[in-house]
């Protein structure tokens, strides 16, 4: 299959073109904000969308008045719903790497605060209340880390600092330069043994609900549930269920459905911290997309393909 020749690009906001700038002679990059006309360009015109940070749904109307899109981008790690948001053609490329680090330390920033009480000193804090109490901590500590990718291997990076016994996780068994990887498959038999799960595995159709109630159930009592990954990996049901009788605790960034609902239990539960999927959303988002970006406009200025292909559409198998 040939090189696609790539002449137009949109971005989902003026800050972003701003950013970009300069751009590789021969791409023109243009506003998109899918709401308006792409600013200055036809929609027959455009080769490439970046797609906003934050989905903003079922984006398939607008992306269909594309006739001739080649690649879609995303801003997140996750790219799940977009394959189907656009035709089996078209090239779909996540931005793996970009919130690497950022999820990492919240992953690992939220075992800390839950097993050093954190959460329960900022509660005492609002009530004016001084109670000194001995927590499990992160020391010594046996995690479970499921997903092995590019964030799982930050976080197994920074968990080092922290003297666990880390066991790790991913599709199938094998050994890499840190050891050994264990099969998914094992899941039940490993949780019994761990005091602390981290998800982080990508969201798809062997791994959605992969965390069920089989696995939940085999944790210890009193063991720590931290999803940083996407919350259909979990089953919120049987999360629920664990966490409010006490028997686990939960540090969650994502939960399905998001956002929670209002009146959800989770929110009341003194064992559960809960952040709003704010994993990659730091201060080291924007350069590192931007980065990204000023790469995968100059690959495809060069008739080179672009990076982080989940499917290759254009650029053939």
């Amino acid at each position: 299959m040939s090189t696609p020749r790539i002449r137009t690009v949109t971005v989902p906001d003026e800050e972003m073109l701003n950013a970009l700038q300069p751009t590789p002679e021969g791409i023109d990059v243009v506003v998109w904000d899918f709401h308006s006309d792409p600013q200055g360009a036809r929609y027959g015109d455009v080769d490439v969308v970046v797609l906003p940070y934050m989905s903003l749904g079922d984006m398939r109307g607008p992306l269909a008045k594309i006739p001739d899109l080649k690649l879609v981008q995303t801003q997140s790690t996750g790219y799940e719903g977009v394959p189907e948001m656009v035709g089996d053609g078209v090239a779909v490329a996540s931005a793996a790497g970009v919130h690497a680090a950022a999820t990492a330390e919240l992953a690992v920033g939220l075992a800390i605060a839950s097993l050093r009480g954190i959460d329960v000193a900022v509660r005492n804090q609002n009530d004016g209340v001084w109670q000194p109490g001995r927590f499990t901590g992160l020391a010594d500590r046996r995690v479970l880390l499921l997903g092995v990718g590019g964030i799982g291997a930050e976080i197994a990076k920074r968990l080092d600092a922290f003297e666990v016994t880390l066991t790790r996780v991913g599709s199938s068994a094998r050994n890499d330069e840190r050891g050994r990887v264990h099969s998914s498959d094992e899941l039940v038999s490993l949780a019994a043994e761990h005091d602390v799960l981290i998800v982080i595995t990508p969201l798809n159709d062997s791994t959605r609900g992969l965390v069920d109630a089989k696995v939940l159930a085999a944790l210890p009592d009193g063991a720590l549930v931290v999803n940083v990954a996407r919350g259909a990996v979990v089953d919120s049901d049987a999360l629920t269920r664990e966490v409010i009788s006490g028997r686990l605790k939960a540090a969650i960034d994502v939960f399905d459905p998001e956002p929670m609902p209002q009146d959800h239990p989770l929110w009341a539960a003194p064992n559960a911290i809960i952040t709003p999927h704010n994993g990659g959303n730091t201060g080291a988002f924007e350069p590192r997309i931007i980065k990204l970006l000023r790469s995968q406009l100059q690959a495809l200025a060069d008739s080179r393909e672009p990076a982080n292909l989940v499917r290759r559409g254009h650029w053939g198998n």
